[in-house]
């Protein structure tokens, strides 16, 4: 068994110790107060110690818990790094693999799901995990007709805990507000604890992968790996080889680390307008860099070495792998328009028309009155990829915008407060935000603009519609006449 703690009395009491921490800290934030300290070094001070407390809970729940700690990352960018350096650092344990389930209990998962004589759909199958996470583990074997396949089992009882914890932390919202000011944190949770429910199913899990896997089967660019075969707690894919996305991260040539760049986005954009789902867990783990596929009579491609140098796109040229589709966001339109319409409006620096927008979707509360030439001020910057053919995604210009937005003192940061995101948007920000994070992690030149063009609805203008032809001298003689 894993080491899920699953009673619910003891998981509950872990989650208690949460809003008793941070009372303690207001009140010794307030003692600092009092002795001379300033405002913004006892704020800074508070957070760095809330967030020790919250993800160092977190991380030992692990379940859903540990998903809502996953899911408050997407707001580390908006942090200075002093404060951002704890907030990373628990992320970093929240994600790191949970200890292994015995051998006995995977078998016996097998057994009950796949039936007693499960090893007879298996050539070999590995006991050794290859692979574990929150909810589950995956491991390599060879299917009855030789294909290489991921075995992934869920562990017994992650779905109790999971939505156990969830329920939990919904009564705590109120109390997280100091992490992410101006959020309204309830409607959120609500909102996670429903994709996290469908992450459980992994009927939904399939079918999402055999709709990705179906699409983009003959794409030149991403490689899905398909279904072999779905259980309750059991799910059976094609095995996918490659680079890992990290290990490009770590030691990738700057044509490597640029192809990766643009497919990520390319699959980003896509995904949605494709197959009306978006690929919502934008993990480095979830991503591989293959070798190019073979044309029609060739030897399939060598495997890609890092760091040895490769095509820079066109034919011949690396793909993308991508793995896990429990998480994703449906959206049968594809993006929503207004975020192609609202980003366009703002590079053309309508701010009327991007706060109007803002506006009829929640992110500017009916109670809240802003300036909208401050709130395009407060966009332009974050957006600076979309303004050019091609934009070098770095870490300094990531922290550059975390500084500016994060800074107590900046404007920045005092109508960044005000804004409110709305449960609809919650995976749509996640993915966004994690995949402008791994484009600097990957340092990565990329045309974001080609991408949008293609693929998000509303970024390019309407067109004009064209005058009704009126016929050789129609109507032009008769106006000429009156």
């Amino acid at each position: 068994m894993s080491d899920l703690p699953r009673k619910a009395v003891t998981r509950t009491a872990k989650l208690a110790t949460l809003p008793l921490g941070f009372a303690g800290r207001a009140t010794w934030g307030l003692g600092k107060r009092i002795g001379g300290k300033s405002a913004e070094i006892v704020t800074r001070e508070l957070q760095q110690r809330t967030a020790d407390q919250l993800f160092k809970v977190l991380g030992e729940l692990k379940g859903g818990a540990m998903k809502f700690g996953q899911a408050l990352s997407v707001f580390e960018s908006a942090l200075p790094e002093e404060i951002a350096g704890p907030y990373r650092a628990a992320l970093t344990k929240l994600q790191e693999a949970a200890p292994p389930m015995p051998t006995r209990t995977v078998h016996a998962v097998l057994a009950e799901r796949l039936g007693e004589e499960w090893r007879d759909l298996f050539l070999e199958f590995e006991d050794k995990p290859s692979a574990a996470a929150s909810i589950g583990q995956v491991h390599r074997a060879v299917w009855h007709d030789g294909r290489e396949v991921a075995v992934k089992v869920q562990y017994p009882g992650a779905g109790e805990a999971l939505l156990s914890d969830l329920t939990q932390l919904s009564r705590f919202a109120r109390l997280l507000g100091p992490l992410i000011p101006g959020m309204d944190i309830k409607p959120l949770i609500t909102e996670l604890r429903d994709r996290v429910s469908e992450e459980l199913d992994y009927a939904l899990e399939a079918e999402a992968q055999r709709a990705h896997a179906a699409e983009f089967a003959d794409d030149p660019d991403v490689v899905v790996p398909d279904v072999v075969h779905q259980g309750e707690q059991v799910l059976v894919t094609e095995w996918m080889e490659g680079v890992p996305l990290a290990e490009v991260i770590s030691g990738g040539t700057p044509e490597q680390r640029d192809r990766a760049g643009q497919l990520l986005a390319r699959f980003l954009f896509s995904g949605p307008a494709r197959t009306g789902l978006l690929h919502a867990d934008p993990h480095p783990g979830n991503f591989r860099l293959l070798p190019p596929a073979a044309g029609a009579g060739e030897e399939p491609a060598a495997g890609v070495e890092v760091g040895a140098g490769g095509d820079e796109g066109g034919e011949g040229a690396f793909r993308l792998g991508v793995l896990d589709f429990g998480t994703v966001d449906r959206l049968p339109g594809g993006l929503p328009d207004i975020i192609g319409e609202a980003l366009r409006t703002a590079l053309e620096g309508d701010a009327q028309s991007v706060y109007d927008r803002l506006c009829e979707e929640g992110f500017v509360k009916g109670s809240i009155d802003l300036d909208p030439d401050a709130v395009l001020e407060y966009l332009l910057p974050i957006i600076e990829p979309t303004a050019v053919e091609e934009f070098t995604f770095t870490r300094s210009w990531m922290r550059e915008q975390a500084t500016r937005i994060a800074d107590p003192r900046s404007p920045a940061h005092q109508l960044g407060k005000q804004l409110n995101l709305p449960p609809s948007y919650l995976l749509i920000h996640r993915v966004t935000l994690s995949t402008i994070g791994v484009l600097c992690q990957l340092n990565a030149t990329v045309g974001l603009r080609e991408e949008l063009t293609s693929w998000l609805p509303g970024f390019l203008p309407e067109p004009e519609p064209e005058p009704e032809d009126t016929g050789a001298g129609g109507g032009a003689a008769i106006e000429a006449d009156a």
